[in-house]
């Protein structure tokens, strides 16, 4: 007989916190505006509203128990939303819209993650799609900051290389776990090789550098070997050396690394003015909308973080950060009892590139980190990331088994990694382990 010991984390008092900060958030927001807006009063307290519709809805009719991830996206959303709200009425309209396409696509996801044999059938069409949306974005694309990675459909820009993050770690996932039978990763390295060669013809090389995380990340899990891990990291730098002696965007922001303050008004002015502003913040910081650096370039997006240092303060910059190291455990514990390789491949390759992503983009702005341009997943403005940020969510959450507790092993295929008494699903009372 077994009593298992409930998770300490208790989804509800924490979600009340994380209202009430945002209720103090809105109104600091709608109070600073010379003429009160009641399009972003309905904005702020929808967005409140769809939170515990979701939350409530999870748990009562699908009968998720563990909402830990979906609080924490709730909570780096709304900071991101808070943000945008401070600055424009028309930014925050959309970036709501963006949080909402987003849900829409985390809970499609989970929908389409719950079945094995599906993923392993979606897996050639979807890394077709994701070669054929670059070739799109080279053909269509215009130079935008130096780079070729937005395309505009309809009066709606979309950044194609945020939702390929995407279809790189679902393909890469079900590849690696196909290993278990059928010993050939070929494909999927020749998928991952053409998807940074598009990045590298795009000049998006944040996002490169991103990719290829990703991919050590994942090629670690399947193998293990430290000394396979070491040539593809010594491959990297290799290459990473041609670029920067080939290209020269590459060096001039390599150059300017370390040496902002030479050249204050010039190409150190963005990270130069994110780290005076920021200093300013304090513990506590200057408020929401008094600060300065909203009104430099790229302020709610690159720079977001350095917003967050000014006018929100040290302290919930330290718990954006800390969010990101929880989901990275939350990750690590759900993945040693998920019950198949892709889950758990899938749930460190989502985590870890999220967890990279934003330290490209804190540690940039900076200057800890060479400036690359990458967003602060779910804080940047941004629909493309936003839709991307709550995908990986989705990878990470599939992986924990109470996710599907209607789910039995029975409807699932056989898999290697499934031991004879693995248990998906809830417990009944009374059953032996």
């Amino acid at each position: 007989m077994t009593n298992e010991k409930p998770r300490t984390f208790k989804w509800f008092p924490v979600m009340v916190l994380v209202s009430i900060f945002q209720a103090i958030c809105s109104l600091t927001v709608l109070t600073k505006t010379n003429e009160f807006s009641y399009t972003l009063m309905l904005l702020l307290v929808g967005y409140m509203a769809v939170e515990w519709i979701y939350l409530f809805t999870a748990r009562i009719f699908f009968g998720l128990r563990h909402l830990e991830i979906e609080v924490l996206g709730f909570f780096l959303s709304g900071i991101g939303l808070t943000v945008c709200a401070s600055v424009s009425e028309d930014y925050a309209l959309k970036q709501g819209g963006a949080i909402l396409l987003g849900l829409i696509v985390y809970i499609a996801m989970l929908a389409v993650l719950r079945r094995t044999d599906i993923v392993s059938k979606l897996r050639t069409p979807i890394a077709i799609c994701a070669i054929a949306l670059l070739i799109l974005n080279l053909a269509l694309a215009k130079t935008k900051n130096g780079t070729l990675n937005w395309i505009t459909v309809a009066g709606v820009s979309i950044q194609p290389s945020e939702i390929v993050k995407l279809a790189f770690i679902f393909v890469g996932a079900a590849s690696l776990e196909k290993l278990q039978r059928t010993r050939s990763i070929t494909k999927y390295i020749i998928f991952a090789v053409v998807c940074v060669g598009f990045l590298f013809l795009m000049r998006d090389f944040g996002t490169a550098l991103i990719f290829f995380f990703t991919f050590v990340v994942m090629a670690f899990m399947r193998s293990g070997d430290v000394r396979t891990i070491a040539l593809v990291c010594a491959g990297a730098v290799l290459g990473a050396v041609m670029v920067i002696y080939f290209k020269s965007t590459v060096a001039a922001r390599f150059a300017t690394y370390r040496h902002i303050w030479d050249d204050m008004y010039g190409k150190g002015m963005q990270q130069t003015r994110a780290l005076i502003y920021s200093a300013s913040g304090g513990l506590f910081g200057l408020g929401i909308g008094n600060g300065k650096l909203k009104n430099t370039f790229a302020a709610t997006t690159d720079l977001v973080f350095g917003m967050i240092c000014e006018e929100w303060g040290l302290i919930i910059a330290l718990m954006i950060m800390l969010s990101f190291a929880f989901l990275v455990l939350y990750c690590v514990k759900t993945a040693r009892s998920t019950r198949s390789a892709f889950y758990a491949i899938a749930a460190c390759a989502a985590s870890g590139m999220l967890l990279f992503q934003a330290s490209l983009n804190i540690f940039g702005v900076t200057d800890l980190l060479p400036f690359t341009g990458v967003t602060l997943p779910f804080i940047s403005r941004g629909g493309s990331s936003m839709l991307c940020s709550w995908g990986l969510f989705a990878f990470i959450k599939s992986a924990d088994i109470s996710t599907y507790p209607k789910l039995t092993k029975t409807i699932l295929p056989d898999h290697p990694l499934y031991a004879d008494d693995i248990f998906i699903g809830k417990r009944r009372r009374g059953t032996a382990k």
